[in-house]
């Protein structure tokens, strides 16, 4: 067996063991580029720690730090409460209402099951009290989170793009934001059609808790200069180019020093099992690229015959495994596995890059995946054994639709 073949295959036993003994799949990939590294590959410590993407371990850090302080000091619920204020009785909104503020936070930096885990248990709750199905809901609260995911400064987007520009590809920061804040606006709007006369109240009008006064929530000294973070960070990365992890960890550390007990609970709630897990992939990617698996693998895709369709299986890969797996983990994998296959120049990669990071991302309603399972275990006074049924028959329907349609509309007009 070559050694290619062996370190393709540790690959899939770590999906498989993160997926069936809920093991963080980073710990995992780290444990393997160190088995694979050094027996197969003869590399040693300073080989195997080449990988490690330093530059997102940052970003992750300092986002996920900046937005744990803002739940932290209450900024988070805020932005909840002043977002259903917006609805102003209007029940129908209110879907609308959740996939906004979910794509909104994850847009500015929030990991997409964190703002799931913020934002479900009161969407859901909205859900009970109004008739709305909470499969719509939860679709909702979801499918915002990834339409705001790809922003240049959210996780997904600072990810993918610090891939993208690792690897040499040609790219397109705002073309993946708006390929994947597109199709899950679309999305959104067909469960929205289905879904929206099954509720008793979810098409008409009534009182929304908290429409009509000011609520428990007030914006504090703490929560104001929060959301002055939160703006002075977009600017720096979009008007001034600078490094958004380093901005939000001097942001993050500003707000510290001010307010030094708020720190203490938000270093708790970095998000460390993404680190990991995105750290460890990576790294475990870094040996595959050492020892020439990635061009390897890369040749054999392309070696189909027939570009678009390796193009296409490439896409149902991603969202078939992410459904089980993580999408980021899967994201950070496939496409550096794409690129010998798109450097033969007949698939545009700006168009394959978002494709793939689409189908990765829109099947994690799947009650299989962190953000489902958010959704599954945030819906109050249900049937959970058919609610985690209608999950997993709504997943397999997005698994099996939305890779042809990314595909078609992303890879095929520009091959």
């Amino acid at each position: 067996m070559s050694p290619e073949l062996v370190s393709i295959l540790v690959l899939v036993v770590v999906f498989v063991l993160a997926t069936t003994r809920s093991v963080n799949m980073g710990a995992l990939a780290f444990a393997a580029a160190f088995g694979v590294g050094t027996l197969v590959a003869d590399l040693d410590a300073d080989g195997i720690f080449a990988g490690f993407p330093g530059d997102l371990f940052v970003v992750l850090v300092g986002v996920t730090y900046l937005f744990a302080l803002a739940r932290a000091n209450g900024t988070t619920d805020w932005l909840v409460h002043a977002a259903v204020r917006l609805v102003r009785g209007r029940v129908a909104l209110i879907p609308w209402v959740m996939f906004a503020l979910t794509g909104a936070l994850t847009a500015i930096g929030a990991v997409s099951p964190a703002a799931v885990a913020i934002v479900a248990p009161v969407a859901l709750s909205f859900a009970t009290r109004y008739g709305i199905s909470p499969l719509l809901m939860g679709a909702m609260v979801v499918h915002g989170a990834q339409a705001g995911g790809f922003s240049p400064i959210s996780i997904y987007g600072s990810i993918v793009n610090g891939i993208v520009e690792r690897e040499k590809l040609p790219g397109s920061e705002i073309g993946l934001f708006l390929a994947s804040l597109v199709a899950n606006l679309v999305i959104a709007a067909v469960v929205f059609a289905v879904f929206r006369r099954r509720g008793r109240a979810v098409a008409v009008d009534g009182d929304v808790p908290g429409a009509g006064d000011d609520g428990p929530v007030r914006l504090s000294p703490a929560r104001t200069a929060t959301l002055v973070a939160l703006v002075a960070l977009v600017v720096a990365v979009l008007g001034f180019d600078l490094d958004a992890g380093l901005t939000a960890v001097t942001l993050a550390v500003l707000l510290s020093t001010v307010w030094p007990d708020d720190s203490r609970r938000a270093v708790n709630e970095i998000a460390w099992s993404t680190v990991l897990l995105i750290c460890g992939v990576l790294t475990y990617v870094g040996v595959l690229q050492e020892m020439g698996t990635i061009t390897w693998a890369g040749e054999g895709v392309g070696g189909i015959g027939v570009p678009l369709l390796a193009a296409v299986l490439l896409c149902y890969i991603g969202a078939l495994v992410s459904a089980f797996a993580s999408s980021v983990g899967i994201m950070g994998a496939l496409i550096p596995l794409a690129v010998p296959f798109l450097a033969q120049g007949e698939i545009g990669a700006a168009g394959m890059v978002a494709a793939l990071a689409v189908s990765a991302t829109v099947v994690d309603v799947s009650p299989f995946s962190t953000n489902g399972a958010l959704v599954l275990a945030a819906a109050p006074d249900v049937d959970r054994d058919r609610f985690f049924r209608q999950l997993m028959v709504y997943g397999g329907v997005v698994v099996a639709v939305v890779p042809a349609l990314a595909w078609l509309m992303l890879v095929v007009p520009d091959s």
